[in-house]
């Protein structure tokens, strides 16, 4: 794979090439070259390190030392080495080639290509972070990435080969629908969405209505409920303004992982729900005969589906996603309700 790579840089040396095999390859290739060395000999490792030194234009020893600093958790401190002050060298001397050759090319395309690829990494491993580690179950992705979803797996078995990293996989695992360098389409575009709705009052009684047309028609589909559990109170608690006027007797427990947002929502319901500062997980819920998730669920959504986690869960979700008995909420919010039981 990292001989394709050349190739394509040799024979295609535009941005995008440039740019995009930067990012995937030190992420694929150069990642479990770090965890899992590929040759016996100590010598064939050593040269494989340069070669990818001056593919991608980055000292692996620094990246080496860099990434299991990451997963001991412990601080990075740079330390100049023989090896390391090689591939230096060596990255200097193709650069210096490449300036000698075709100075437009390299100011113009190779430079800006490498920044992309350098920020593309960057944006990888931040939001394979951001909210504890994450992983993401997307096929295509993990075919091309060699399933680098499996984050969370990852990190759990840091030596295991790539191949058998779905065997690990943890159903209590963080889980994201977007690969890690889209994740920020994530829940804080949701979030902007609710912050322009708390500004509106008109956006505010459209939602609800909306909302609440929908768990209507979904509510005599429901067994006898005594406590409902919100996964989410979210900056605009609309399933919890609903159910207080439509399960008026029943206990209703939130559970939220924002305190911030705890506290807005306490101050825009009347009854008397009980708010829980943590991140969702399922012994939070036992006592529950009804579970809603929202749409911004950061969990493992189609487990929640196969598995509900209660005697029924109604789960927020977009609109192409039907599940179960479904309603759907507005073509314009692109929004469903979907009610699965166990």
């Amino acid at each position: 794979m990292a001989g394709v790579h050349v190739a394509l840089v040799l024979n295609f040396p535009y941005f995008p090439i440039i740019a995009l095999g930067l990012w995937w390859n030190s992420n694929t290739v150069a990642h479990y070259f770090i965890h899992r060395p590929f040759f016996r000999a100590r010598i064939l490792n050593v040269v494989f390190s340069m070669f990818l030194s001056l593919l991608l234009g980055v000292p692996q020893t620094l990246w080496r030392e860099r990434h299991l600093g990451h997963h001991a958790r412990k601080a990075w401190r740079f330390r100049l080495t023989m090896r390391l002050a090689t591939e230096m060298f060596l990255i200097a001397a193709l650069w210096g080639l490449l300036l000698s050759f075709d100075v437009r090319f390299f100011l113009l395309t190779y430079l800006p290509a490498y920044a992309a690829g350098l920020v593309l990494c960057g944006i990888h491993g931040h939001y394979e972070h951001a909210r504890g580690t994450v992983s993401h179950y997307g096929r295509i992705y993990n075919f091309l990435f060699l399933n680098d979803g499996y984050h969370v797996e990852h990190h759990a078995h840091p030596a295991e080969h790539w191949t058998r990293l779905p065997r690990w996989v943890n159903s209590e695992a963080n889980v994201s629908h977007w690969p890690a360098v889209l994740r920020w389409l994530d829940t804080p575009f949701l979030e902007r969405l609710e912050r322009l709705v708390l500004r509106s009052k008109m956006l505010q009684r459209f939602v609800l209505q909306r909302h609440e047309a929908a768990f209507r028609r979904l509510l005599p589909n429901l067994p006898p409920v005594s406590t409902v559990a919100v996964v989410g109170g979210g900056l605009f608690p609309r399933t919890l303004l609903i159910l207080e006027g439509l399960l008026p007797e029943a206990k209703i427990v939130v559970i939220d992982r924002s305190a911030a947002n705890i506290q807005k929502a306490r101050t825009m319901v009347n009854g008397h729900a009980t708010f829980v500062h943590e991140t969702y997980s399922p012994a939070l819920i036992e006592d529950a005969n009804l579970v809603v998730f929202p749409l911004s669920f950061v969990g493992d959504r189609e487990s929640v589906y196969r598995h509900p986690p209660a005697q029924a869960v109604l789960v927020h979700d977009w609109l192409w996603r039907k599940r179960g008995q479904s309603a759907i909420v507005s073509f314009l919010l692109l929004k469903r309700l979907n009610l699965v039981k166990s």
